[in-house]
């Protein structure tokens, strides 16, 4: 079993968090702080929202949430949407004001995204309105995605959907149909109290970053959540008392005045090797990760690596060490949307087959739904990561 541990801090008026797997750091996430010293959070934020331009030959609309923000919104879901008030006939009309959920943050120069979609995550389940299937993780043990979609069944309905998340593996039944329940009131409470409101209004405030995050790290293995600063613990604290009191034994405050956390597991190192271009590989090969508008490339080159075999062999064996080095970056950078992989060229189907089945692999072990397309004809591997927060690189400069 994997052993996990959250380091917490605050430092240049944000808050870090690192997760360490089996004493390694592998995913970083920062949020930054207002000026009243309130995290800013709008992810997962439901508001009544107002069209103030439809964009028909993309099928998309503009929507503003409130303070002159207006957000992309996919047309084809306006059937499913919540409407507090309609301007015209049509299925969605400037003016309109509906119900709508931040689905992905602001990137570089492209809007934030609001649904019509209602998501609501619970620890071991996730409520939505956009699907009325029952899913599970496809992490989870098969036998117990068979099961659990049979003792779901008697819940499925036409108004919204469930997905039973990689931390329920070891939920009793009965936990999990109880934060089902919990969910299923948030939503009807979120229908009711809309029609209500005004415009802009914010309906469900999401709690801040970091504390998402909390409920989103997969806990099987968690050993320790260290919290540097009186008042973070204290949030951090309050936050397990709530929600998970049985991981209370596992928080712990970090005080000393001699050695900070930060310096304590070298997370300065580890972020500054995050946010470089080159990443060298034990064999003294190396990557180059280049971001650019549309999507991020990484290539391989041999550098320094020293062959004492035939040139397939040694080329293999440099990109096996790569694509376990790629998906870890990817992974601790935050990287999504398209990726573009440049392995040195094999030219052998045997060792090619090789290489994609284990890249496949590491690529499987990332929480977030990641998927290798294919290899094209000019070797290129093709990889996609759903894209919901900024990358690393970009949620520092906020």
């Amino acid at each position: 079993m994997i052993s996990r541990k959250i380091l917490m801090m605050k430092e240049e008026n944000k808050i870090w968090m690192f997760l360490l797997e089996d004493d390694e750091i592998v995913e970083i996430h920062c949020t930054p702080e207002s000026n009243r010293g309130e995290p800013v959070q709008t992810l997962g934020n439901i508001y009544v929202g107002k069209v103030k331009n439809i964009v028909s030959n993309i099928g998309a609309a503009f929507i503003e949430i409130g303070n002159k923000v207006e957000c992309y919104y996919d047309m084809s879901q306006a059937d499913r949407a919540i409407f507090t008030h309609k301007s015209g006939k049509k299925a969605l009309c400037v003016g309109d004001e509906l119900v709508v959920q931040i689905s992905k943050e602001a990137v570089k120069t492209k809007a934030p995204t609001v649904s019509s979609n209602l998501n609501f995550h619970g620890r071991y389940a996730i409520l939505t309105s956009g699907n009325t299937r029952i899913g599970t993780s496809g992490k989870l043990p098969k036998h117990l995605r068979t099961l659990l979609k049979e003792q779901l069944q008697p819940l499925k309905n036409e108004e919204y959907g469930i997905i039973i998340r990689t931390n329920a593996k070891d939920a009793p039944f009965s936990d999990i149909l109880e934060e089902i329940r919990e969910l299923e009131s948030k939503y009807y409470e979120i229908k009711k109290i809309a029609r209500t409101r005004t415009c802009f209004s914010c309906l469900s405030q999401e709690p801040p970053a970091y504390i998402s995050y909390l409920k989103n790290v997969y806990t099987e293995g968690l050993t320790e959540i260290i919290v540097e600063g009186d008042k973070l613990y204290g949030q951090v604290r309050e936050y397990y008392e709530k929600e998970q009191p049985e991981y209370l034994v596992n928080l712990r405050r970090y005080d000393s005045s001699q050695l900070s956390l930060s310096k304590l597991y070298s997370t300065h190192t580890v972020l500054d090797r995050a946010l470089g271009q080159r990443v060298w590989l034990k064999n003294g090969a190396y990557l180059v990760i280049q971001y650019t508008e549309a999507l991020t490339v990484i290539d391989v080159n041999s550098g320094k690596f020293v062959a004492k075999r035939a040139p397939l062999e040694t080329y293999l064996k440099i990109n096996l060490e790569a694509a376990q080095e790629v998906a870890k970056q990817i992974r601790l950078r935050n990287l999504s949307g398209i990726i573009i992989v440049d392995f040195i060229n094999l030219d052998d189907a045997a060792a090619t087959h090789e290489l994609l089945k284990d890249f496949r692999h590491h690529l499987s072990q990332d929480p977030i739904q990641t998927t290798l397309v294919d290899m094209t004809e000019l070797q290129l591997v093709e990889v996609t990561r759903k894209k919901v927060r900024r990358p690393l690189h970009e949620s520092i400069k906020e």
